[in-house]
Formats: C-alpha cells, sequence, structure tokens
C-alpha cells in the first residue's frame, strides 16, 4: 500500500508539471485541488508506513520470543551437562570370595616344630634343660658325670650324677637300667667311646616324647642335653633359624657358669 500512494503521489506531481507547459486553452488544476490531492496522498503514504512499521514490530517480537525459548533450552543443556559430569562414581558391589569348606593340610602333617634349641624336661631326674637339637647328631645325649655302672637282679644298671641344681653346684645322684650300650667316635685317632643308654621321658611344651639317651660328660659344651636324629625321626621337623617355639624356662639348667 505504501508503494502505491507513493506512486500515486508522484504521478500528481507528473501531471500537475504537465498541465503547467501545455497550451492556454486546457483546464487548469486549482491549488485547493491540489493540496487536497497531496494530503490524501500523504495520509495513505503515512497509513501505509504505520502499518509496515506495525508488520516489522510484530516480526520482531516473534523473534524475540523465539531468541528467549533457544536461550532457555540452551540453558537447560548446559545444566544437565553439568549434572551429568558431577555425578559420582558408584564404585560396582565387592564380590564375594569363596570360603573353602576345610583348610588345606599342614606341610608337617603329625609333626611338630622344634627351633634349634628348646626347654625339654626329664620326667626321670625332675629336670628342664636347655637342650639343643641337633640334625647333625644320630644319636641323642645327657650330661652325667661319675658314671659307675653295677648290676640289680641279674641286670646292668648305672648310678649317675645330674648337675640339675645348675653348674656351680652340686648335682644329684639317680639309678637307672641300662638298656644297652653304643660306641661313639668322636675322631679318626681317638678311641670308641662306650657310653651307657638310658630310657628318658620328655616333654617340649605341650608335645610328650620318649627317647633312649646315652650318658657323657658334656661339661664343656653349652648344652647339657642333646637330641638328635632318632629322636626326631617321624615325630619332628627342626626350623635352625629360631630357637625356643615352645618357651624358654627361666629355671633351665645349663652347663654354663653365667
Amino acid at each position: 500500500m505504501f508503494k502505491q500512494a507513493l506512486a500515486l503521489t508522484i504521478a500528481v506531481l507528473i501531471v500537475s508539471g504537465c498541465t503547467a507547459t501545455q497550451h492556454s486553452h486546457a483546464p487548469s488544476i486549482s491549488n485547493a485541488d491540489l493540496n487536497s490531492t497531496l494530503q490524501t496522498s500523504q495520509a495513505q503514504i503515512i497509513t501505509a508506513f504505520n502499518d509496515q512499521c506495525s508488520k516489522q514490530s510484530d516480526d520482531i517480537t516473534g523473534l524475540s520470543i523465539e531468541l528467549r525459548k533457544l536461550k532457555t533450552q540452551v540453558s537447560e543443556a548446559m545444566a544437565q551437562s553439568q549434572k551429568l559430569a558431577v555425578a559420582p562414581v558408584v564404585a560396582p558391589a565387592p564380590r564375594p570370595v569363596a570360603v573353602p569348606s576345610q583348610c588345606p593340610e599342614s606341610l608337617i602333617g603329625e609333626k611338630f616344630l622344634l627351633g634349634e634349641a628348646e626347654s625339654v624336661y626329664m620326667d626321670e631326674v625332675k629336670t628342664t634343660f636347655a637342650t639343643r637339637i641337633d640334625t647333625g647328631a644320630e644319636s641323642s645325649s645327657l650330661d652325667a658325670r661319675n658314671i659307675v655302672l653295677f648290676e640289680r637282679n641279674g641286670e646292668e644298671w648305672v648310678r649317675y650324677d645330674v648337675m640339675t641344681n645348675g653348674p656351680d653346684k652340686a648335682g644329684n645322684t639317680f639309678e637307672s637300667k641300662v638298656e644297652r650300650f653304643v660306641r661313639i667316635k668322636q675322631d679318626a685317632t681317638s678311641e670308641d667311646d662306650r657310653r651307657p643308654v638310658i630310657h628318658a621321658h620328655l616333654k617340649i611344651g605341650q608335645y610328650s616324647a620318649e627317647t633312649d639317651l646315652n650318658l657323657t660328660d658334656r661339661s664343656h659344651l653349652d648344652y647339657p642335653l642333646l637330641l638328635g636324629r632318632k629322636f626326631m625321626k617321624d615325630i619332628a621337623i627342626v626350623d635352625v633359624g629360631q630357637i625356643y617355639i615352645h618357651g624358654k624356662d627361666k629355671n633351665q639348667v645349663t652347663t654354663l657358669i653365667k
């Protein structure tokens, strides 16, 4: 409409110009008519311009609404992404560990473990001795002094002293039946040492055992009692890296004066 009004105004102006140049016999247009025509055209132009502005304003309002919607959607999307970024990581539930119904058998079976040194109680003399557990010795021996053989009821017996009160005090005398004799060779140049053997009942910690002991003077050695391989066979194993696994008796007897 705006374009039509503008075209009409231009046409009136052209017609007015052309009329002014025509011969004097053509009828003239009065100023009142020209002003009326111009006012009408101006009103039409203003109306068309206002209509165009109103339409543009509506379009701008629509674009603003769409822009606000788009901004709202972007804000919501960003907020959702932040929630996902800071969401705590849930650790997987621990898996149950299967418990065996039966523990594996001990590697030492029915044998008990001994250290390189143990406190050993000997029932025959009612004394606990510091004892060397020696895998290099075949037989076991007890420190005995003043060994005397004699006969009783047709059998051989032995009388001997044991330092049950310590190395710096007098010993006690005991008598035992001789089970047999053993010959121990100390070295290649010395003669065999013939020793009487007695039977003894021992206790190590909570374990009880029986063995044969040969009687000999061990005053030059640190331990008055020695247990060898025959004692350990089938009943015990030795961990040479440990001592007194079954406890150390504070009253045990040694051959050292300390």
